[in-house]
């Protein structure tokens, strides 16, 4: 399953109660009341369970979680960082060795 879809699934089972499923990609998930303070912090757990990437303090901001695609950048960005690191690092290693 892609990503966005893997997002766009989790929001409406845990989040849209109407059953309308109505949502758009760049929909403010803030602004249109899917998601409250409390919801951003299960969406974040989600996130961190599935992804594998730890949140921080620093990112809960809607630039990075207001939106399917927001969240979809901000979990391609983070994934791309950890790669990032694993890469260095078993570069060091192999040169230590």
């Amino acid at each position: 399953m892609e990503l966005t879809d893997q997002i766009r699934k989790f929001i409406l089972e845990n989040f849209i109660v109407d059953g309308d499923g109505n949502l758009g990609n760049e929909d403010s998930l803030l602004e249109q009341g899917i998601i409250d303070s409390t919801g951003v912090l299960e969406l974040v757990g989600f996130i961190e369970e599935t992804y594998h990437i730890k949140v921080q303090d620093e990112e809960l901001i809607p630039e990075n979680l207001d939106s399917v695609n927001n969240i979809c950048r901000f979990i391609q960005n983070k994934s791309g960082a950890l790669d990032s690191r694993v890469e260095v690092a078993e570069s060091t290693v192999a040169r230590v060795q």
